[in-house]
């Protein structure tokens, strides 16, 4: 048998040392191409938006290494600080004692032990707080800088101390509604804490610190100057101690009439500048949370009432100006009038016969407003009232001030009835603080002035920013006010009120008690008493109001609810004798 040949094999086919190099190239160029690619998606497609989101990953958020300025009352009394405190953070995966050098991780059970008597806590309790989470454990807050150096000297690894400020108001409730409130995030929630929010924050830097990607802090912000404070304070005209005078005053008749609410106002007439304005019901702005949020609001700025016979006196100075009365005249009462269909009596149908005009104010005739007042053209009668500013938000500083509201004009001058009940203060809206501004002007001459709280940023003993007053304007002569105040001053010290327990101080006021409104119709249960006074009579300075808005009882007037109430806050000013001195040039 013959031998099978081997068959031939096939060559195989080599690559070119080329054709290698070219496929490493290849292979390596994908890569490259790929990181170009995502670059270009990066940079180009996605560009803005990474770019936008930048600054909140590696600044999360903002650190103020300063304190927010304080607010202090006319004397330099602190109605408003920031105190430092401390917040302790847990991290228990760092957990070490000093000098452990095993690297071992301490357990919540050895770290309690150590850190619960500084803390003033049990142990178990501690290590219960710290279980659960590896990093970031809001440990305890609001602590003293004391405690949280007796931390640190602890030296545990994993446990840090953050020094923050919080707001504090060492006054309590007795400048809430004016001062306002920061909540737990430190924003600005009511008062001039929200209103003047920019100037606090001036002297308060927010420092954002850098973060790199493994979230660690890197000190590129960082300079001497981030922890120095300016020391600069907003100052106010408010005086802590009339203050205080006039919340205990108010407190005592809320409590005493079971009223819905009141306020104080004291004011110097001219300048604008209010010494004490004291509201109930109020809260503790510390404790914020424990309040309603209407109670937030200055009810006396921001809501309007009818101010009833406290704006006869107002009304009374239109007249004298409009030539429909002068020092000498008299009208006669008849106990009743008749305006069109309707009939206006006054008060328990009382008939005071021929009265004069301070007779007018004490006994608080309507019928003899009405008279007097009718004498005017209706047209007339509505201008010169809107020519008050009566329809115009105060200009005021104090937040949420509320325009007050007349009676359209050509509704006005459609029927008589409408001047009439003018005359003695219903059908006329405005809140406190514009009947106390028209008083104002009353007691100095004729000015409108502006109502004001805050004088200024004060460092220290000298006013760098003072407020700056608009220029008065003139709505009254001073020969028709001085004559009406000497009506007033007549008229206060012929009534009798032994409730109010007068003093010689000689005063010029006006009692009211005004109905309200509700539903379109006046609820004959429901009542707002006042009272306003000039002081001194000679040459007024001050202006003080009070309002009780719906008190319970019997015999519940101006004159049993409201004056005694002005007749204690005065008796504190009197007491504050620098209050009485010349001062007319402080600044506003």
């Amino acid at each position: 048998m013959g031998r099978s040949r081997p068959r031939p094999q096939r060559p195989r086919p080599r690559i070119s040392t080329q054709m290698r190099l070219v496929l490493v190239f290849l292979l390596l160029l994908l890569p490259v191409l790929g990181l170009a690619g995502r670059l270009f998606w990066l940079q180009l497609v996605q560009g803005d938006v990474l770019a936008q989101q930048a600054p909140s990953r590696q600044m999360p958020s903002a650190q103020s290494f300063a304190t927010r300025r304080p607010i202090i009352d006319r004397q330099g009394e602190i109605l408003a600080w920031d105190e430092m405190r401390v917040r302790v953070w847990a991290h228990p995966v760092y957990f070490q004692f000093p000098g452990d050098r095993d690297g071992r991780q301490r357990s919540a059970a050895e770290v309690s032990q150590r850190l619960a008597p500084v803390l003033g806590l049990s142990s178990a309790e501690l290590e219960q707080r710290l279980l659960g989470q590896e990093s970031g454990i809001r440990l305890l807050e609001h602590l003293s800088l004391e405690t949280g150096e007796a931390v640190k000297a602890l030296d545990i690894s994993g446990i840090d101390v953050e020094i923050y400020p919080q707001r504090r108001y060492p006054q309590g409730e007795l400048f809430a509604n004016v001062v306002g409130f920061l909540n737990l995030e430190r924003q600005p929630q009511a008062g001039l804490e929200l209103s003047r929010n920019a100037q606090l924050l001036q002297g308060e830097r927010s420092l954002w610190l850098l973060r790199s990607g493994d979230n660690a802090v890197l000190p590129v912000h960082l300079s001497m100057d981030t922890i120095q404070d300016d020391a600069m304070q907003l100052q106010l005209s408010l005086d802590t101690r009339l203050q205080r005078a006039a919340h205990t005053a108010l407190s005592a008749a809320m409590g005493e009439w079971k009223a819905a609410r009141g306020a104080v106002m004291v004011m110097d007439v001219h300048n604008g500048e209010l010494l004490a304005l004291a509201s109930q019901p109020s809260y503790d702005p510390s404790r914020f949370w424990q309040a309603q949020p209407r109670q937030f609001r200055e009810w006396s700025v921001e809501d309007l009432y009818e101010p009833g016979s406290t704006f006869k006196p107002i009304n009374l100075v239109i007249a004298l100006e409009e030539d429909l009365i002068d020092g000498n005249s008299t009208v006669q009462d008849t106990g009743s009038v008749d305006v069109g269909s309707w009939k206006i009596r006054n008060n328990q149908d009382r008939i005071h016969g021929v009265i004069t005009m301070p007779r007018l104010l004490q006994v608080s005739s309507n019928v003899g407003m009405v008279k007097t007042m009718l004498q005017l053209p209706q047209e007339r009668y509505w201008q010169r009232l809107h020519n008050l500013e009566i329809e115009q938000v105060p200009d005021t500083d104090l937040p949420g001030a509320a325009a007050g509201q007349l009676t359209p004009p050509q509704v006005f001058r459609s029927d008589p009835i409408y001047a009439a009940t003018a005359s003695f203060g219903q059908g006329i809206a405005l809140s406190p603080l514009k009947l106390l501004q028209l008083h104002a002007a009353l007691a100095n001459g004729g000015w409108l002035v502006r109502p004001h709280v805050v004088r200024g940023l004060r460092n220290v003993d000298t006013m760098k920013t003072a407020t700056h007053l608009p220029r008065r304007k003139r709505i009254f002569q001073e020969a028709s006010t001085a004559t009406v105040r000497s009506w007033m001053e007549t008229a206060t010290t012929l009534a009798q009120v032994p409730v109010a327990r007068i003093h010689s101080y000689p005063t010029a006021g006006k009692t009211g008690t005004s109905q309200k409104a509700r539903q379109g119709r006046y609820d004959p249960e429901a009542v707002i008493t006042s009272f306003v006074t000039h002081l001194p009579t000679d040459d007024p300075r001050f202006v003080v109001l009070v309002v009780v808005d719906e008190p319970r009882g019997e015999e519940t007037y101006g004159s049993t609810v409201a004056l005694p109430v002005a007749y204690r806050v005065i008796d504190s000013m009197v007491a504050l004798d620098n209050l009485l001195l010349p001062d007319h040039g402080a600044a506003g």
